[in-house]
């Protein structure tokens, strides 16, 4: 039966029936998955918000179809990172209603440092203006 209040037990299972931890050691790499997944999270938003402005995304990623004059593709490149993006979303959103405390701290300083990172500043240290279009946290 599945917990409905917040607990803090080692014992928990994540998004699948296999993913489930029985071990201390099970336990943390499971809170490191889902801080590094709500990390990268954060990164998508930011490339995704990077794409929308029409900047170029970075040295990291530098390819044709990335870029807004290339229009169609642009486009599509944008709908593509906002599914992965959504999806990712969604499945921390259902990571957290396992309702163990501490896969909802991990995932909420994971979502902290990845906007500290991604999102808080620019390559040169000065502020980012961010777009906020949505009021939906997850989309």
């Amino acid at each position: 039966m599945m917990k409905m209040t917040l607990h803090w037990s080692k014992r928990v299972t994540l998004l699948i029936d296999s993913w489930e931890t029985d071990s201390w050691l099970s336990y943390i790499l499971s809170l490191l998955a889902c801080l590094m997944v709500s990390a990268f999270y954060q990164y998508l938003e930011s490339l995704r918000f990077r794409l929308k402005r029409g900047e170029s995304p970075g040295a990291e990623i530098r390819t044709p179809l990335l870029r807004r004059n290339n229009v169609a593709g642009g486009k599509v490149a944008e709908a593509v990172l906002f599914g992965v993006d959504s999806a990712v979303g969604y499945l921390l959103m259902l990571a957290i209603m396992s309702f163990n405390g501490g896969v909802f701290l991990a995932i909420v300083v994971g979502l902290m440092l990845g906007y500290f990172f991604f999102r808080c500043q620019g390559g040169d240290g000065a502020a980012v203006e961010v777009d906020i279009d949505d009021s939906c946290a997850c989309a």
